[in-house]
């Protein structure tokens, strides 16, 4: 598997790693990279496989959680020897997640930004209706027919999500899933994955019966949030203590899932006042 990865900054120095969510790629994580550089970080963003410029396995199963998890680990790995801070969005943060309940001992700080924790969400997709209506979406996702839908018109849909942004960002977007097997890739996330909502012949996430105490998080993580967010509600925060207990929360009303653009001076000073700095 080879995964491509955008770098700022020196070699040897503490790994700052940076995982991006559906649809976009590496470069979402543009603005950060470049402060925390600027702050003596090595910042290292891959794209996920299936994305941009790295493999894309056509299997659906090539994209379960575990050969996610073990990408992050490996990538972790080739960068140091020692612990590293990994900052995470959308599916890169249910990624981050995976990394963080099974290998905590690789990790001295996370950084999750509109991700949900996997029991909250398991818990919000099958107990909240509001939850399971605003993720729809991923249903229409996992069909057949999603390549078809999403690229029409110029991935019309895709854009529209994207369309309070820079257009300039919409138009490297639209070059990242013209890839070829790229929209295929990003989309294969959601059809590995049992967390979504229940359809006429498939109970979703109801296939599942998860436990808070199997997913407890023992890494000290700091939770951005911007509750704008029309996907992902804000019950996925409620009670999220008793999942991660080294918790800091930080909710941000007036921004939306895309936060990370809309706020970019809020989020890196919000992540190097937690993450402190190289040394801390």
């Amino acid at each position: 598997m080879k995964l491509h990865c955008a770098i700022a900054g020196e070699a040897g120095r503490p790994l700052m790693l940076f995982l991006h969510g559906f649809p976009e790629f590496w470069a979402a994580w543009r603005k950060p990279m470049a402060h925390f550089a600027a702050r003596g970080w090595l910042c290292v963003a891959p794209d996920l496989r299936g994305y941009n410029l790295s493999d894309k396995p056509e299997d659906v199963e090539s994209y379960k959680a575990k050969h996610l998890v073990a990408d992050v680990l490996a990538l972790g790995a080739h960068f140091t020897k020692g612990k590293y801070t990994l900052v995470a969005h959308d599916w890169g943060g249910a990624v981050a997640w995976g990394v963080a309940i099974g290998h905590p001992q690789r990790l001295s700080r996370l950084v999750m930004i509109n991700s949900p924790h996997p029991y909250l969400f398991w818990r919000e997709l099958t107990r909240n209706p509001a939850q399971r209506k605003a993720s729809e979406y991923m249903n229409l996702f996992r069909l057949p027919k999603a390549e078809r839908v999403l690229s029409e018109n110029g991935y019309a849909r895709l854009r529209g999500a994207f369309g309070h942004l820079e257009e300039a960002w919409c138009e490297e977007l639209v070059q990242a899933w013209s890839r070829p097997g790229a929209l295929t890739g990003g989309l294969n996330y959601y059809r590995a994955s049992p967390m979504h909502p229940p359809t006429a012949g498939d109970p979703g996430a109801g296939k599942l019966q998860l436990k808070p105490e199997d997913f407890v998080v023992r890494v000290p993580t700091l939770v951005l949030w911007g509750e704008r967010d029309t996907a992902l509600l804000t019950g996925c925060i409620d009670g999220l203590e008793q999942c991660v207990p080294e918790l800091k929360l930080v909710r941000v009303p007036d921004a939306s899932h895309w936060i990370v653009h809309e706020k970019p001076e809020l989020v890196c000073s919000e992540i190097e006042r937690y993450a402190g700095g190289p040394g801390g």
